[in-house]
């Protein structure tokens, strides 16, 4: 990027580094579609789907949930070579850690504990799941070191590397989908889970290799007049931001768990990796304004111009995803794109429906979040998730009681509504930080 420090912040400015980090997370968006789409024309596309949506995917996402918040810590603390090399350790021993957990949920009977009696996924699915999450073997330690080192990038506003990692990922996804399906003999959960663990390490073998020059001449460089990261320090800031979204990611097997104990079991969860990457791909354009608030709220007529450049970023999304539920844009998408029957896409665009809300609060939550972690004060994040996983956690367990609402219906209505509350009180506890960042700048 061009921009310099001195530069005041104005939407424009706010746009150029958005964009790169927003077509990021919407291209790694359409990974799970691009996986509906194979594995949906592939043979028992209903069994491997729901094996992935309720099983695999879920339990993946909670593994990797406290590294995730590894790119807002790393944009904020890497200042110098000495906090570079503290986060980084950080950072290869979480991914090893949670890499040995994923290990050991996938290669012992741990897994038929999760999956049976937890979950208590249909039998038919269990084999599938169980070999499609031994695949995903490489997600959590990838992850880990990739989000690091975009962490650094978007610091330094070179956030279009970050997007031409998500194409080099895309690109390794759909090859391997293309290759392997079009091999014969595979089943759709071998072929996609495989694409989803080649796209990652591609992505991480990119990042690793285009941020050198970054941390050489712009780390390693800096100088040292901050303190010392203790442990301490580091934790203090980092637990509450790494609760965010493993608590929020808990909620994804439960949902999962939830659906499978209500009606229509099988069709919510064969139609929840469409349903979740659709919404995924206009929630990700929220996502990505999180470290671009951290990286220019602090500085001259940060607080005006991110406000301004939200707003309007909320009419897109929501214009968006309502045309699609209330057109026949959700029928070319299911059916046409994702491949689904036609009962599947039915399910899907009433889902679609009751999500509208989700990309709106996707972006309000970024700048909420965004100006507590510039502030230092990240506790209030933890409440916010905490409250959201109490709502959502007792909606699902209601539905669960009643089993009167197909489960896909019930688990979205349930997510949005927590979401919501969580939401709001997250602009009540950042209040004051954004003021003070009105006031100072």
């Amino acid at each position: 990027m061009t921009s310099l420090p001195s530069e005041p912040v104005t939407p424009r400015r706010v746009a150029r580094l958005w964009l790169p980090l927003a077509a990021s997370w919407a291209l790694m968006g359409i990974e799970l579609p691009l996986f509906t789409a194979v594995v949906a024309r592939m043979a028992d596309p209903r069994v491997h789907l729901a094996a992935y949506g309720s099983v695999v995917f879920p339990i993946s996402l909670v593994i990797e949930g406290p590294i995730i918040m590894l790119l807002a810590a790393s944009t904020a603390l890497c200042s110098n070579a000495r906090r570079f090399a503290q986060v980084r350790r950080f950072m290869m021993a979480a991914g090893a850690a949670l890499t040995l957990v994923h290990i050991a949920v996938a290669f012992t009977p741990l897994f038929d504990w999760i999956a049976s009696d937890i979950l208590e996924a249909p039998d038919k699915i269990l084999e599938p799941a169980r070999t499609g999450l031994r695949i995903m073997t490489p997600w959590t330690w990838s992850i880990a070191y990739r989000r690091f080192y975009q962490g650094i990038l978007i610091k330094h506003e070179h956030s279009d590397v970050v997007g031409l990692g998500t194409v080099v990922r895309l690109a390794a996804n759909a090859t391997t989908l293309i290759v392997l399906s079009s091999m014969g003999g595979l089943s759709g959960i071998v072929v996609g889970a495989s694409g989803v663990a080649a796209g990652v390490l591609a992505e991480a073998a990119f990042v690793g290799y285009r941020v050198r020059p970054v941390v050489r001449d712009r780390v390693l460089v800096a100088p040292t007049s901050e303190a010392p990261l203790t442990l301490s320090t580091f934790l203090t800031f980092y637990i509450p931001l790494a609760m965010t979204p493993l608590i929020t990611l808990v909620i994804q097997p439960m949902g999962a768990s939830a659906m499978n104990r209500l009606p229509e079991a099988l069709a919510s969860t064969a139609a929840w990796p469409a349903v979740h990457g659709f919404v995924f791909i206009l929630r990700s354009v929220g996502m990505a304004y999180n470290e671009v608030v951290v990286t220019l709220i602090g500085e001259r007529g940060g607080v005006a111009a991110l406000r301004v450049f939200h707003r309007r970023l909320i009419a897109v999304v929501v214009t968006i995803i309502a045309l699609v539920a209330a057109t026949p844009l959700a029928h070319a998408w299911f059916e046409g794109i994702s491949g689904l029957d036609p009962d599947l896409a039915r399910i899907c665009r009433i889902a679609i429906a009751l999500s509208i809300p989700m990309p709106a609060y996707a972006v309000l939550q970024s700048w909420y979040q965004g100006a507590l972690v510039k502030a230092g004060t990240t506790r209030p994040i933890t409440e916010a998730v905490t409250i959201y996983f109490v709502v959502s956690g007792t909606l699902l367990l209601i539905g669960v009681t009643l089993s009167a609402t197909r489960g896909i219906d019930w688990a979205v209505g349930s997510f949005v509504t927590a979401g919501i509350v969580q939401t709001t009180w997250l602009w009540w506890r950042s209040r004051p930080a954004i003021r003070r960042f009105a006031d100072a700048t």
